[in-house]
C-alpha cells in the first residue's frame, strides 16, 4: 500500500506541472485537499470502527483509494482531479485510524511495540521503493503509473477480506461519536494529543525546511539522497532499536528522549556548512522519529476503552492534521523570515525550542498515565 501511495504522489505534481504545464499552484491545492480529506475523516474512521467493527471500515477504505488513484490516470480537467484527490483520501481516512484498532486488537500488549515498529518499517520500505518505481514508471506513462498504485491498493483489499479477521467491536453505549466525545473529554489523552502536535511539526520539516537547507547546500539533487537516507535507516534501524528501547527504558521515557532528539537535531542543522555535515544531522533526526510512532500507538492503545479503540485512534489524528499543517506553513515562513533578518538561524533554534518545550510537556503528561504493569495489575484487580 505504501509503495503504491508513494508511488503516484511525487508523479502527480511532475506529469500535471512539468509534463502538461498545468499551474503548480493548482497542483498544490489538489495535494493539500487530499491531505485535509484524509486526516479531517480519519477522526470518524476511527468512531465508525468501534460501531461496526475495522474490517469493514479498512475493506472500503482500500477500494475506495483503488478508484481515486486509477481515475487519476484518465482525468482532463483540474475538478476532475480534485474530485480523484478527495475520492483517494476519503479512502485513506477509512482505513488509518481501523488499522490502528486492528492492531491492537489482534495482538498481546508486549508485542504492539513491534507490530507498530513493523508498520512503520512498511511504510519507510514503501518511501524508498515507490519513488524509485514512479520514476521507472512515468516513462511508459502516468496512466500506467496510476493504475499500477491503485492494483497496491486492490491486493491490499483481497488480503484484507482473506486474511484479517471480523473484530466483533466490544459492547458498550459509548461507541460511534459517543467514543469521540469521551476521547475529548478524556484530559490526560487530550493533552497528550496537543501536545503531540508540537512534534509533528518538527517532522514535517523534513519535507520544508530540511529540504531547503539540503538544496542550499548541494542543489536540487539532493533530496534524493536525503530521503533515502532518512527511510533507508528507518528499514534497517527502526526494529532492532526499538527492541533495544524496550529491554531497558519505559514507553514514556523512549518517547520524551526521541522527541528531544529530534528538536536537538534540527536545531543542529543550522551549524550545518557541508552536506555531509547535514546529512549527519538528518540521521540523528531519523532515529528520533523512527521511535516517536511506535511509542505514540502504544500509549493511545493503552488509555483508549477497549471499546473505544478506533474513536483514540481518530481522534489522536488530530495531532498529525494540526501540526503537520502548521509545520508546513510555519517551516517556510521561518526560512524566510530568516533570509530577510539575515538571521539564518532563525528557524532552526525555533525548532529546537519547540522541541524542547515539547519534551518537556510530554514528560508532565505522561507521568498520568499508567505503565503497562500498572495497567495489567487493574486488570487483574
Amino acid at each position: 500500500m505504501w509503495g503504491g501511495f508513494f508511488l503516484v504522489i511525487p508523479l502527480i505534481t511532475v506529469h500535471f506541472v512539468d509534463g502538461l504545464g498545468w499551474a503548480a499552484a493548482s497542483i498544490g491545492l489538489v495535494l493539500g485537499l487530499r491531505q485535509l480529506t484524509q486526516q479531517g475523516l480519519t477522526v470518524f474512521g476511527g468512531a465508525w470502527a468501534d460501531r461496526l467493527g475495522p474490517k469493514p471500515l479498512i475493506l472500503a477504505g482500500c477500494l475506495i483509494r483503488t478508484l481515486g488513484f486509477g481515475w487519476m490516470g484518465f482525468v482532463s480537467s483540474l475538478p476532475e482531479l480534485l474530485a480523484a484527490s478527495v475520492l483517494a483520501g476519503i479512502g485513506g481516512g477509512l482505513f488509518d485510524a481501523p488499522k490502528s484498532a486492528a492492531i491492537t486488537a489482534v495482538t498481546r500488549p508486549e508485542h504492539r511495540a513491534r507490530m507498530f515498529s513493523l508498520v512503520s518499517i512498511a511504510g519507510n520500505l514503501g518511501m524508498v521503493t515507490g519513488p524509485l518505481l514512479g520514476a521507472w514508471m512515468l516513462s511508459l506513462g502516468f496512466q500506467r503509473a496510476s493504475l499500477v498504485a491503485a492494483s497496491a491498493y486492490l491486493v491490499a483489499f483481497v488480503l484484507m477480506l482473506v486474511t484479517l479477521p471480523h473484530l466483533r467491536p466490544a459492547p458498550s453505549q459509548q461507541t460511534g461519536m459517543g467514543g469521540l466525545k469521551t476521547a475529548l473529554n478524556d484530559r490526560v489523552f487530550r493533552n497528550f494529543t496537543l501536545v503531540l502536535c508540537g512534534y509533528f511539526l518538527l517532522s514535517t520539516q523534513l519535507n520544508v525546511a530540511v529540504t531547503l537547507r539540503a538544496v542550499e547546500l548541494a542543489g536540487t539533487g539532493a533530496t534524493g539522497p536525503l530521503y533515502a537516507l532518512s527511510a533507508g535507516l528507518a528499514v534497517v534501524l527502526q526494529y532492532p532499536l526499538l527492541r533495544l528501547a524496550e529491554r531497558h527504558f519505559r514507553v514514556r521515557h523512549v518517547l520524551v528522549a526521541a522527541v528531544l532528539l529530534v528538536g536537538l537535531a534540527l536545531g543542529l542543522m543550522g551549524l550545518t556548512r557541508t552536506f555531509a555535515q547535514l546529512l549527519a544531522c538528518v540521521a540523528l533526526y531519523s532515529f528520533g522519529t523512527m521511535l516517536v510512532f511506535p511509542m505514540q500507538q502504544i500509549l493511545t492503545a493503552r488509555l483508549a476503552p477497549p471499546s473505544m479503540v478506533g474513536s483514540y485512534f481518530g481522534f489522536s489524528a488530530i495531532s498529525l492534521g494540526l501540526g503537520g499543517a502548521v509545520g508546513n506553513f510555519v517551516g517556510g515562513a521561518l526560512v524566510d523570515a530568516g533570509t530577510r533578518l539575515h538571521f539564518p538561524l532563525l528557524p532552526w533554534l525555533t525548532f529546537l525550542l519547540v522541541g524542547l518545550a515539547t519534551a518537556a510537556g510530554l514528560g508532565a503528561v505522561l507521568r498520568e498515565i499508567p505503565t503497562r504493569e500498572e495497567m495489567e495489575a487493574r486488570q487483574q484487580a
